[in-house]
């Protein structure tokens, strides 16, 4: 049978110390091709109501059109960055 310690306070306090930081796991690369996250994206709703007029399937569209837009500026390559002092809304293309 186990001794009970001498000291409550130091086995309370040894009880609830925080044991060490543990490295979270490394993101797991999906075992799917070409799976899909399910993400929350903010729209503006005139947006929203264009892409949902044509009923069903419109976050498919809302992809397709978020794939056209990045294969015309710059591809799925080496990400275009515009240095921070630079950043406005003229850089949109137009958008917005």
């Amino acid at each position: 049978m186990a001794r009970r310690p001498s000291d409550p306070r130091a086995a309370a306090e040894a009880a609830f110390k925080p044991k060490a930081p543990v490295a979270p796991p490394a993101p797991i690369a999906s075992a799917i091709p070409g799976a899909r996250e399910q993400v929350t994206l903010r729209l503006d709703q005139d947006v929203l109501l264009y892409f949902q007029e044509d009923g069903a399937g419109w976050q498919d569209r809302i992809n397709a059109a978020l794939r056209d837009y990045v294969q015309n500026h710059g591809g799925f390559g080496e990400p275009q960055s515009i240095p921070v002092d630079e950043l406005s809304s003229a850089n949109d293309d137009g958008v917005g």
